[in-house]
């Protein structure tokens, strides 16, 4: 069931632009908003505690990755040249 669960979230995502992200952090944001409207006066402080430490768990990786991203640095590498091609054939070997 969560398996399954995880692998239409996965095949969403794909699919999915900028936009469609930024709509779905909009979303949640407006239900957080919500919740926290709902929480009793007592607990309030205990509420944005717990939100607060949230926050920085999650907001550290997820900002160290996009700037990983952003500053060029997990560009993948990959080699354009079929692996049976000799390079070297073409150089010319310089006489002694």
């Amino acid at each position: 069931m969560i398996n399954g669960l995880f692998t239409a979230a996965e095949r969403y995502l794909k699919r999915c632009k900028w936009w469609d992200i930024a709509l779905l952090k909009v979303c949640l944001c407006a239900m957080g908003v919500l919740i926290g409207l709902a929480v009793p006066g007592r607990r309030k402080r205990t509420a944005a505690w717990t939100a607060s430490a949230l926050f920085v768990v999650t907001y550290i990786p997820l900002m160290a990755r996009f700037l990983q991203d952003l500053l060029g640095r997990r560009t993948p590498i990959e080699d354009i040249y079929p692996p049976d091609v000799d390079l070297t054939e073409d150089i010319p070997v310089a006489a002694p």
